[in-house]
């Protein structure tokens, strides 16, 4: 059963890198003063960080930015603290193709969102969250620095010391991207 696993996921990352190769999206960012939407991608089996998602998720609200969370969460049943809530979708095992891509509408809805930021809160590298990062056509992407990984798809990478917690990172997050003054528009 490994095996197949371990097939199934190789063919899913082969067929996420063309469909990547193929995405056409413009990278832009200005400003923190310009955002006005961001998209959270998150591996939600990490129970413990919904907490400080949820502050984060108000502190971006308190400053008018609209704030999505994306999660994965491969058991049968939700936790109830991931249930009711506007702003956060849970995308579960049965919403996956057989390759492990998501194929819910709710995903799909997620990556053609136009957000001005996109935040990978996918420290493990969950590979159904991997894909919604790849294929997003976030105007901005931001992450963790992966050593080695010439084809990130984030352009903006943080190199922080493990173990990571969540509320530094976002805090950091959020102290780069002020610093940051752009006007330039770029395809990829």
């Amino acid at each position: 059963m490994e095996l197949f696993d371990n097939v199934r996921l190789k063919i899913g990352k082969f067929i996420l890198s063309k469909k990547a190769a193929g995405a056409k999206r413009k990278i832009y960012y200005s400003n923190i003063g310009q955002v006005k939407k961001i998209g959270i991608v998150w591996d939600a089996t990490n129970t413990h960080e919904f907490s400080s998602l949820s502050k984060f998720y108000h502190k971006m609200h308190d400053r008018s930015i609209e704030a999505r969370i994306i999660g994965y969460y491969p058991g049968k049943d939700l936790p109830d603290q991931y249930t009711a809530l506007r702003y956060l979708t849970i995308i579960r095992r049965r919403e996956l193709n057989l390759l492990n891509m998501p194929v819910s509408e709710e995903s799909k809805s997620f990556m053609n969102n136009r957000f001005d930021i996109l935040i990978d809160v996918n420290f493990k590298k969950v590979f159904p969250l991997q894909c919604i990062i790849e294929l997003s056509n976030a105007g901005f992407k931001v992450g963790l620095l992966e050593p080695g990984n010439a084809k990130s798809p984030l352009d903006l990478m943080m190199e922080i010391k493990t173990p990571v917690g969540i509320d530094n990172y976002l805090t950091q997050i959020v102290e780069y991207l002020e610093m940051i003054q752009s006007e330039k528009t770029r395809t990829v």
